[in-house]
């Protein structure tokens, strides 16, 4: 089973409230850029963010530590393929690349490590990726992002988790999702009037908090998926610590269910985390209550 630091890392929670319209985009962040001309309009209900923290200690389900590391590391050498093959094995001029090595520092990935797997991806024979489209238990709506090198393996396997675990293949689900760039940082001694603000001046849509693993309070700034740079620089020059940063498919509704289902939904997702092919399993569930 996935332990808490590994579902974590590669399904962060979502937002409760977007101000972007649904819809789907795979540009990565660019490193141009782009002032803003006018201020945004900041929307928070924290009603809406109960449910979130509910879900995700649900979610996370306990495991052997060494699995769990071992595991992480794994699903973040396949998301460091993927940006290799996307841009190239230069962080510096691979921005989708430099954020996912943060991503592995910041989870005590070694060095030597995060090293090898970039020069593994360089040299791994062509893999494709794709993404899958699904519902779960209590209709919530799922995004399966694989890379493989065997597409009929793949499809058969997730179908195969899918059909054992109270999930379907859907179309259409993409159009519920929206990809963004998130900006995390501890919010230990910003309140929420403050990151407004900052969100605010930084040229972000949203904000919103959420909790880690430790349950310790984390402040994410939303943004469009262009404009993820522009934001981070814009919060670091004013003081603000940035924990991490990257892109995500943030869902534009949300499905409420009960305790039974989310349980069912849980079990699913880590079935589909624990396949080899699969990268991350992005969500839209909410607890009910």
């Amino acid at each position: 089973m996935l332990g808490p630091a590994v579902l974590r890392t590669l399904r962060t929670p979502f937002p409760r409230t977007l101000t972007a319209a649904p819809g789907w985009s795979s540009a990565p962040a660019e490193s141009v850029l782009h002032p803003w001309s006018c201020v945004r309009t900041l929307l928070l209900n924290s009603a809406l963010c109960a449910g979130h923290n509910k879900w995700s200690k649900v979610k996370h389900i306990k495991g052997p530590k060494d699995e769990a590391r071992a595991k992480m590391f794994m699903k973040l050498g396949l998301m460091i393929r993927i940006a290799v093959k996307e841009g190239g094995s230069n962080p510096e001029l691979n921005i989708n690349l430099a954020h996912i090595v943060e991503q592995c520092r910041n989870n005590n990935m070694p060095k030597a490590s995060i090293e090898s797997a970039v020069k593994s991806a360089e040299k791994a024979k062509l893999a494709s990726q794709h993404t899958f489209e699904a519902r779960g238990p209590g209709g919530c709506l799922l995004l399966i992002e694989v890379l493989t090198d065997n597409n009929a393996r793949s499809h058969q396997e997730i179908k195969r988790l899918l059909g054992k675990n109270g999930g379907a293949l859907s179309d259409g689900v993409h159009h519920s999702f929206s990809r963004k760039g998130v900006v995390t940082s501890a919010g230990k001694s910003i309140s929420m009037e403050q990151a407004l603000e900052l969100a605010i001046e930084a040229g972000a849509e949203d904000v919103h908090e959420s909790e880690d693993e430790d349950e310790q309070r984390l402040l994410k700034f939303i943004c469009d998926a262009t404009q993820l740079n522009h934001v981070r620089a814009s919060l670091e020059s004013v003081g603000v610590q940035i924990s991490s940063s990257g892109l995500e498919c943030l869902p534009s509704t949300m499905s409420s269910l009960d305790q039974e289902q989310l349980s069912a939904a849980s079990t699913l997702i880590e079935a589909l985390s624990d396949c080899p092919d699969v990268v991350r399993v992005w969500d839209n569930i909410q607890a009910d209550g």
